[in-house]
């Protein structure tokens, strides 16, 4: 018997929807267009019933015993189906880490400058990591990284927890900082509002408000780190290309 070749497309489908003559079972339990139990009854009295009424039988339960299945309109029924999805995916807040990176030698003006940045993070509900980094003999010293981080969390102490406390990983010592559950829980009130209006603006048929474009802040923000950790990197070229002092 010859095998059936691979279809690499088949693979990328996810589960179909079966509808109208794809339904073969021979028993179906049926649910009316307006929500009504039309109760068990052959398929093919199911097909005919939503060809008369110019609608469609679609599976929503497969699993049953028997399958459930409801007339409707199926073209409606998938485009509020999409539209439920973009809704959901609106509405869903995702949580990032931020890495903000210090050293032992960061100066008070840098260190206030990535304090303010963190605070930004974790009032847009992203948790951030500090990391500061040790080179050379500043191993020794880790009393002024542990400064800094205690520092670090009295700012931030009104908006967010510590997640994970200081510890020293081979040559960094390390903070988390997660926004507090009120922060989260005005954050998700915001969205609700602004959802709220975008909703209402759409009904009443005028431009839906603008809302501020908050990643792009915080990515301006992140590439504005980046680039003070740049400055940071070249300092140390600096500082390994001076000779030696000698005796």
């Amino acid at each position: 018997m010859a095998m059936r070749r691979f279809d690499p497309r088949q693979a990328q489908r996810g589960p179909q929807t079966r509808i109208n003559q794809r339904i073969r079972v021979p028993e179906i339990r049926v649910i009316g267009e307006d929500g009504k139990m039309l109760g068990i009854m052959a398929t093919v009295d199911a097909l005919r019933i939503a060809g008369d009424r110019g609608l469609d039988l679609v599976e929503i339960d497969p699993k049953a015993a028997p399958p459930v299945c409801k007339i409707l309109d199926f073209g409606k029924y998938k485009y509020d189906e999409k539209k439920k999805a973009r809704e959901a995916k609106r509405k869903q807040s995702v949580v990032e880490i931020k890495e903000i990176k210090l050293r032992p030698k960061t100066d008070d003006h840098d260190l206030d400058f990535k304090t303010r940045a963190a605070h930004r993070f974790l009032e847009a509900g992203h948790k951030v990591k500090f990391t500061v980094r040790f080179r050379g003999r500043e191993i020794t010293h880790p009393e002024k990284a542990q400064e800094q981080l205690d520092w670090i969390v009295q700012q931030c102490e009104t908006i967010a927890n510590v997640e994970v406390r200081p510890v020293m990983e081979q040559r960094t010592m390390t903070l988390v900082m997660a926004p507090k559950p009120a922060v989260m829980q005005k954050l998700a009130q915001q969205r609700t509002a602004a959802e709220r209006e975008r909703q209402k603006a759409l009904q009443e048929g005028r431009a839906a408000p603008v809302a501020p474009n908050t990643e792009a802040e915080l990515e301006k923000l992140e590439q504005q780190l980046e680039e003070r950790d740049g400055d940071d990197d070249d300092d140390d070229d600096d500082d390994d290309a001076q000779p030696e002092a000698s005796g």
